[in-house]
């Protein structure tokens, strides 16, 4: 799970977790780090911690039921180590990923799993033919402006794709603000534009991208819903 920036709007795009100490690539290396995301400005609480051990993992019960009724070509967004791609192809999916992380984007391909190491704002193949795209894992957060990202994925995602999204449970979250990512041994990253939102902020700002959400629902504490051209 990378979670991109390239806010187009940014001289200098941080991304998630890079920078300082590149807590991270360190997480993604140990493969059983705890990770805090924490906000630089303090003023609104930390989020609970995220085992980065996961994102390496095989996809698990709940990864494999949101790509029901998934089309491909896949394209995830912000893949990290590859575990949505893998899912995606042991179910004869052809899938590919894009991450701004070069630690995340090696591991992947050293899996032999395909991987563009860009922003999702940069030039990608396929712009307009993708079956499905996913926002997993907080990656609807992507440059801190979710409007601009689900705009952009608009323009990814074929005439009959769609785009799943994992969002916040508090379904009236919607705030944006500059993160910190820190790790159990002190380590901290740059400073990074991130977002958060639930289900009601999503429903608004599909309808700005020209997307609707056609379908959501909670499974194992999660929550994801699957957006489709209005």
């Amino acid at each position: 799970m990378t979670m991109l920036a390239g806010r187009p709007d940014l001289d200098t795009p941080s991304t998630f977790g890079s920078g300082g100490g590149e807590p991270y690539a360190a997480a993604l290396v140990a493969e059983t780090a705890v990770l805090f995301l924490r906000h630089d400005t303090a003023r609104l609480p930390a989020s609970v911690p995220m085992d980065a051990g996961r994102w390496s993992a095989d996809a698990d019960a709940t990864d494999l039921a949101v790509l029901d009724g998934a089309t491909g070509p896949v394209l995830d967004i912000g893949c990290g180590p590859g575990r949505m791609i893998r899912a995606a192809l042991d179910l004869g999916l052809a899938a590919a990923g894009v991450d701004v992380s070069p630690t995340a984007v090696r591991i992947a391909t050293a899996a032999g799993l395909t991987v563009l190491n860009r922003s999702v704002f940069d030039p990608l193949p396929l712009a307009g033919g993708w079956g499905t795209a996913l926002l997993l894992d907080g990656n609807i957060g992507i440059g801190g402006d979710p409007g601009a990202l689900l705009a952009r994925c608009a323009q990814l995602i074929g005439g009959n794709g769609a785009l799943l999204v994992e969002v916040s449970g508090d379904p009236d979250c919607d705030h944006a603000y500059e993160g910190i990512l820190e790790d159990a041994r002190g380590r901290r990253s740059a400073v990074f534009p991130w977002a958060e939102i639930g289900i009601v902020a999503l429903r608004a700002r599909a309808e700005s991208a020209g997307l609707r959400v056609s379908q959501d629902w909670i499974r194992d504490g999660r929550w994801f819903a699957r957006l489709v051209r209005r």
